[in-house]
């Protein structure tokens, strides 16, 4: 059983909640649950493109959970992943939007 407790809207971290967004395959995640709501995970990691194996795509969850960024839902045998965004905007008003909204720079070689 997953025993990870998502933060309070109160108890939210700046430093870790930036933490948890500065890995590219975790903001990937957040845009796009950002964009299409509450998703199946399976789904998130093959559109958004992370080539990675799901206990992989379950660690880096699990930071985002951690960090109050994003919530967990089990349903069956599939787990859904939805932002928190209004908790977000609650505590840190706006940061979602610019984080989401900002361009990604192209990797280096």
């Amino acid at each position: 059983m997953d025993d990870v407790i998502e933060p309070a809207a109160a108890d939210f971290q700046l430093p870790r909640i930036l933490a948890a967004l500065a890995d590219p395959h975790r903001l990937a995640t957040v845009r796009y649950v950002a964009v299409h709501g509450e998703s199946w995970c399976g789904l998130v990691m093959q559109e958004a493109g992370l080539a990675m194996s799901k206990s992989t795509f379950s660690h880096h969850l699990r930071i985002l959970r951690e960090a109050g960024v994003v919530t967990k839902r089990i349903s069956g045998a599939k787990g859904y992943a939805q932002l928190r965004k209004e908790d977000l905007d609650s505590r840190f008003p706006g940061l979602m939007d610019a984080i989401i909204d900002a361009e990604v720079p192209a990797r280096q070689a």
